[in-house]
């Protein structure tokens, strides 16, 4: 039956896989174009009530800790990866690695571990006030741990593993060539770095920066847990407190302005940049081997960050966890953790399926169109989790409740709300979210298999379908599996989206995690947190792997 149905199909000359492909598109778009839409007619005023209260002050904290944080992650980065790639010293071979282990702790994670050890009551002020026999606050001076200052350093030891991974892959890719001939002529490291290798590095650590400066603008956990009123703590005020989504949409339109900006700058930045290389074979560089005092500098600045971005969040938060045992066995706990294994999951199924079938439907038609759209699918990675809440929740609830009007009428039962009274709207978030991964997976394995395997399949009476299952997945098995991994990570971690679009009385591990330490039970906090970060473990040694 289903043959005959596509027999007619394809005589009505309808190409189900553009059509198809089109329709994921449009799907993956649509929150973004119900964000517009909301901000265009937000039926009252409230645009200049905005500008004339709390959006200066939104708008000046979102853009200190993007510059602050551009600049920590981009010389972090750049630097580690210089040394990484062009030194060797004590504990290069493991550091090498080691600088990836941030990637897996969520950035509110290590916010409130920071928290926990340098709070009055912490062991730090604790210890000092013990030391030098201070009886209280006013005896001594500490800085204010929950502050934009700390803000910067917690999201840019989260975040400059961004910077460090693709500066490591332009710093390898460089040729050897220009640095034998500055040596020749006399430059020194220093001098080689400034003029040869950071110039040819450009492009990548452009990109790297624009990739940690989004994820700031994106972030809710820290600067929310820290009392730092951005932009996106104001989409939760202005729309949850204030119950004006009209005015949450404006400034969700302000912070697609600030991500659009930074794409189209690193984008921009690359297009300008064009390196040649001269010869034909390639040589690859030859480490130097640094001796005495400088091999341990080189050593501690690379260590710092490990330290500071995984060492430290996994040691407070590990040790709070054992500490909490029986927080471990709470039914709560467990319901959590099905809950995020069953979204995760769904959301990684079909996020991948859908951007291969997206990519494989753009590749088999050749069409103008869906080529031209196929870049749009990419836009939600760049968007905030609580952008996309908000495009997402507003659109649906009103579908939600006309379709729950049509099943009344027609059988005289009330269904409730079906998408948003359900994980149904979580799951859509995710995969709108990180839509992006999936597709450059999908796309780039694709491209690696050779035309004439299809072809052949082809030829022999296999249909598109058919050739999809049996010559293009075994091939692609391996590239796939990782796509939804990454995707499965990401989905765990997000805490905006999920926050905004959960069901009532539905916990994920992040959610959980945020509201215990909203209520400073960090203890409690600790277990989902591990959990959360074990996880993402998972996704950077696969990371590790792909990058060997």
């Amino acid at each position: 039956m289903a043959q005959a149905l596509g027999m007619k199909i394809r005589r009505a000359g309808i190409d189900v896989w553009s059509v198809g492909a089109l329709l994921v598109a449009a799907v993956v778009a649509a929150p973004l174009i119900a964000v517009g839409w909301l901000a265009l007619t937000p039926g009252n005023g409230i645009w200049m009530h905005l500008w004339s209260t709390t959006l200066p002050r939104y708008l000046s904290n979102t853009l200190f800790l993007m510059i602050a944080v551009g600049l920590t992650t981009a010389v972090t980065g750049t630097v580690t990866a210089w040394l990484i790639t062009m030194y060797r010293f004590p504990g290069a071979r493991w550091l090498e690695w080691l600088l990836l282990l941030p990637l897996a702790i969520p950035a509110y994670i290590g916010a409130y571990a920071l928290t926990d050890l340098l709070e009055y009551a912490g062991p730090v002020q604790t210890g000092l006030r013990s030391l030098f026999g201070w009886t209280s606050s006013r005896d001594y001076w500490f800085p204010e741990v929950r502050s934009r200052g700390a803000a910067v350093l917690v999201l840019g030891a989260a975040l400059y593993p961004y910077v460090y991974l693709l500066a490591r892959a332009a710093f390898r890719e460089q040729s050897v060539c220009a640095f034998d001939v500055a040596r020749t002529l006399g430059a020194g490291p220093v001098r080689r770095f400034f003029r040869i290798g950071l110039p040819l590095a450009r492009p990548a650590i452009a990109a790297g920066t624009a990739i940690a400066m989004m994820e700031t603008v994106s972030d809710f956990g820290v600067v929310e847990y820290f009392a730092v009123q951005t932009l996106t703590t104001g989409i939760f005020t202005t729309w949850l407190e204030a119950g004006n989504p009209g005015g949450a949409a404006q400034i969700a339109i302000v912070i697609l302005t600030l991500v659009f900006f930074l794409v189209g700058l690193e984008k921009s930045s690359r297009r300008r940049s064009r390196f040649f290389r001269l010869s034909r074979q390639q040589r690859p560089l030859q480490k130097q081997t640094l001796r005495g005092l400088r091999a341990w500098i080189a050593t501690g600045v690379c260590a710092a960050p490990v330290l500071g971005g995984f060492g430290l969040p996994i040691s407070v938060i590990g040790l709070l966890a054992l500490r909490n045992a029986a927080e471990w066995k709470d039914p709560a706990l467990v319901q959590a953790l099905g809950n995020t294994l069953l979204v995760g999951g769904c959301a990684a199924i079909l996020t991948v399926a859908a951007a291969l079938f997206m990519v494989y439907g753009v590749r088999l038609s050749g069409k103008r169109l869906p080529r031209t759209v196929l870049p749009v699918t990419t836009l939600g990675y760049a968007a905030p989790g609580a952008v996309l809440g908000l495009g997402i929740l507003m659109p649906l609830a009103a579908v939600d409740h006309r379709l729950a009007d049509l099943i009344t009428s027609v059988t005289g039962h009330d269904p409730g709300l079906l998408l948003t009274g359900s994980a149904f709207a979580v799951v859509l978030a995710y995969a709108v979210r990180f839509f992006a991964i999936a597709q450059g997976a999908a796309d780039s394995a694709l491209g690696r298999v050779s035309p004439s395997l299809p072809m052949a399949a082809r030829s022999l009476g296999r249909t598109a379908g058919g050739t999809l299952r049996h010559v293009h997945l075994p091939i692609i098995s391996g590239s796939i599996g990782t796509a939804l991994l990454l995707v499965f990570v990401d989905s765990v971690k997000e805490l905006p989206a999920t926050l905004l679009l959960r069901p009532f009385d539905f916990d994920t591990l992040a959610t959980r995690v945020y509201g215990q330490a909203s209520l400073e039970r960090i203890g409690d906090a600790a277990p989902p947190a591990m959990l959360v970060i074990g996880v993402g473990l998972a996704a950077v040694l696969v990371l590790a792997r792909s990058n060997k």
